[in-house]
């Protein structure tokens, strides 16, 4: 809660609100400078399903907001972001119906693969919506709500998207943004429009849904009210989904290759053309700013490799080279590989494998994935030389640093910023007031500044050895653990 020396421009609010916690930022506009952040916590259920009660976000987000101190109320204008794919039901007193199924929620996943084949197959769904959707898709949670909570799915009046919710809080106004709302399997990458076709093959009334607000647009103002420290006034951005903030929080050119390790891992580049990959790897998300954002997500990321670290009694660098041993830490089922059954699976298991080396094969697995998605998001005349940006909260971590450069074979840079999520968000707020892209404001701002780290010659050996590992045991993952339910 820093207040720092006199503003070169007017201050923005950058806010992030992710699965785990949200954050804010007060930055300066002209400089990129953070003169407040402020963070609270909120909570997820534990076990098989993944749910948060939304207004716990509120109050996270008000709680972050007075941490500020009267910098907030200064600010001009506001942007969230916010964690993708999440269904919020609201009722007709604007309070959710239920609490809200998470991206990492993943019951959905028969009515997943239902939805794929009532539709016509991967490729109409990549051709229409440019993704196909697994259970992290927003269209699924609703199909699994209308199927499973049918009172529920009739009480519900307004449907949102995490974000969606805490903008319409701040406005009044039901608005999302063509980068979150392409991560919800209703909306037509082609047209830009919701798709009514998918919208009635799951029962849901296209009125319940939000207006999708143009880039750069200003969807609001705050509301009169004692709630939050902003002044009245203060505009409102359209805000968008954590990944195309991250985008714009480093002002990234197109074929520049991201690699987020947090609680899931991502890989993601802007592109200039919209994506449509029918086998399901790569999501085709728009950007927040008129592009695209290709991405391939991982559900098991840090919170996998620092569970396996739990269990063997090691601190998370506590990795040894070495030895044999596969480690696939699916311990949430998986998105990449399209595996939401799935569970953690250790093979080649010798007398002399160590306890370290059992954590390496952790952090193995848990790259593997991403980097093997890696050459299907990128254009192909992107340049696989360049450096692989590495954010996220496992982007400081020696252990993910070396993990990455050994299986990647290529630079790594590690940019200083840490929010780029709220900082992506600040910067869409400071567009409403300068008429800028985003991008060029972060680039301005020098977000991406950080050490590049330099390659080291590529493990092949673990790279094929993972590869057959996870060709082998596919139908054993697809299955799902012995003796469960599903």
């Amino acid at each position: 809660m820093s207040s720092a020396p006199t503003a070169q421009g007017p201050l923005v609010v950058g806010v992030d609100s992710s699965t785990q916690s949200t954050k804010v930022l007060v930055v300066d506009s002209a400089t990129g400078r953070v003169v407040a952040r402020g963070q609270a916590p909120h909570h997820v259920s534990t076990g098989e399903h993944r749910e948060s009660d939304p207004q716990e976000w509120w109050d996270a987000l008000r709680t972050a907001l007075e941490q500020c101190g009267p910098s907030a109320r200064e600010a001009a204008a506001v942007s969230i972001g916010g964690q993708q794919h999440g269904l919020v039901t609201l009722g007709k007193d604007g309070n959710p119906v239920r609490p809200a199924l998470l991206w990492n929620d993943v019951r959905s996943a028969p009515q997943a693969q239902s939805l794929v084949e009532r539709l016509g197959g991967p490729k109409v769904w990549a051709d229409r919506v440019g993704s196909v959707p697994g259970p992290s898709f927003t269209v699924t949670k609703w199909a699994w709500l209308a199927e499973n909570e049918p009172a529920s799915a009739r009480a519900t009046t307004a449907v949102r998207l995490p974000h969606d919710y805490l903008t319409e809080r701040l406005t009044g106004l039901g608005a999302t943004d063509r980068g979150d709302v392409s991560g919800t399997g209703w909306w037509a990458s082609g047209s830009e429009q919701y798709d009514e076709g998918i919208l009635d093959m799951v029962g849901l009334d296209p009125a319940l849904l939000p207006r999708v607000a143009r880039p750069g647009e200003i969807v609001g103002t705050v509301r009169d009210g004692d709630e939050l420290p902003f002044s009245k006034g203060t505009l409102v951005a359209p805000g968008t989904g954590d990944n195309a903030a991250a985008a714009l929080g480093l002002g990234l050119r197109p074929g520049s290759p991201v690699l987020s390790l947090g609680t899931s891992g991502t890989v993601y580049a802007v592109s200039e053309r919209r994506p449509a990959d029918p086998t399901g790897t790569v999501a085709g998300f728009a950007d927040a700013r008129g592009a695209w954002l290709p991405l391939a997500c991982t559900l098991n990321c840090t919170q996998a490799v620092d569970r396996v670290a739990a269990l063997l009694h090691l601190e998370r660098e506590a990795v040894e080279p070495g030895g044999s041993v596969t480690l696939l830490p699916y311990l949430d089922g998986e998105r990449t590989p399209n595996l939401p059954r799935s569970s953690g699976v250790l093979h080649g298991l010798r007398h002399d494998t160590t306890p370290g080396q059992l954590l390496q094969a952790a952090y193995d697995g848990a790259v593997h994935s991403l980097l093997g998605a890696l050459d299907v998001v990128l254009d192909p005349d992107a340049d696989r030389s360049s450096p692989l940006l590495l954010i996220g909260g496992g982007a400081r971590g020696k252990a993910w640093q070396h993990t990455v450069r050994r299986l990647s074979g290529r630079p790594v840079q590690v940019p200083e910023a840490q929010e780029l999520v709220a900082l992506g968000a600040a910067a869409q707020a400071a567009g409403l007031l300068t008429g800028e892209d985003p991008s060029a404001i972060a680039r301005r701002w020098d977000t991406a500044r950080g050490p590049v780290l330099d390659p080291v010659e590529r493990d092949e050996a673990a790279l094929s050895r993972i590869s057959g590992v996870l060709s082998d045991a596919a139908p054993l993952l697809d299955r799902g653990p012995m003796g469960s339910e599903d």
